[in-house]
């Protein structure tokens, strides 16, 4: 089990966090990650594999004026 954002998810294969993050749509332009509480460089997360036990918290990046 992964933890995202609060919720367990089950991991079935493993997977680098980039991989996850655009099977679950997000658009990797407009987010930030925390991988087990450090910050996550963008330019790492094809390398960056995640594993069960893990906890991700993403946080979108929103416009408003």
């Amino acid at each position: 089990m992964m933890k995202v954002n609060g919720t367990y998810t089950e991991l079935t294969v493993k997977q680098s966090l980039q991989d996850y993050l655009v099977s679950q749509n997000y658009d990797i332009s407009r987010i930030a990650v925390e991988l087990n509480g450090e910050i996550v460089p963008k330019a790492t997360y094809s390398q960056v594999m995640l594993g069960n036990g893990d906890t991700l918290e993403i946080v979108r990046f929103v416009g408003g004026g």
